[in-house]
């Protein structure tokens, strides 16, 4: 088994909080984005979409997909339960874990893509207006997280689960962004603060 990534890229880095939280060890190979390796033929021939991450398996099975990695590793390992406890809780980490995604981290990378000077090479073509269209709605979607997070501490209910990882690595993600969280949204600062502290947060 082996999986395929890149250390400064977030959905690699979304995979390694997993794992950490899970204990588990899985051996690793860098594949600089930066350098244009993830187009290489080689990792072509592994993943075709050419992106990071990519879990190649001892039978030769490759999966990609950040939270279909993640959903194979709950499947070995089920505790501690980071995709619910429960029918209920499952269907709302689900839910959870797609509003992450789609209204939070893909607006942060739609800035980032669009806006950033690194990444004038890898985003072809760079469309500036689309970053700013994103970015009242990371704060509109900052402020719906805000007023659930009133009365909770995680993301989607009473403990730590994949969607909690999902938005601690989007919320960061602002920075390299040149973005952060508007400071009145004392409940989302509160969270990342929390989810932050975890050790898998440095994976």
């Amino acid at each position: 088994m082996k999986l395929y990534e890149y250390a400064r890229a977030p959905n690699p880095r979304r995979v390694r909080i997993f794992l950490a939280e899970k204990g588990l060890t899985v051996p690793t190979e860098q594949v600089d984005i930066t350098t244009m390796q993830h187009k290489s033929p080689e990792f072509t021939a592994i993943n075709p979409l050419q992106r990071v991450p990519a879990l190649v398996l001892d039978d030769g099975t490759v999966i990609t997909e950040s939270i279909a990695i993640c959903r194979y590793f709950e499947g070995l390992r089920p505790e501690p339960p980071l995709f619910g406890r429960g029918a209920k809780e499952v269907a709302l980490v689900e839910m959870w874990n797609r509003r992450m995604e789609l209204h939070l981290f893909a607006s942060v990378a739609a800035v980032f893509r669009h806006l950033h000077p690194a990444m004038r090479e890898l985003e072809q073509p760079q469309i500036a207006a689309w970053g700013e269209a994103n970015k009242p709605r990371i704060v509109e979607f900052l402020g719906l997280l805000d007023r659930e997070l009133e009365d909770r501490l995680y993301v989607a209910g009473d403990h730590f689960t994949v969607a909690d990882i999902t938005g601690l690595v989007a919320v960061d993600f602002l920075k390299p962004a040149k973005m952060a969280v508007p400071e009145e949204f004392t409940h989302v600062r509160r969270w990342h603060a929390q989810v932050s502290e975890r050790p898998s947060a440095r994976a």
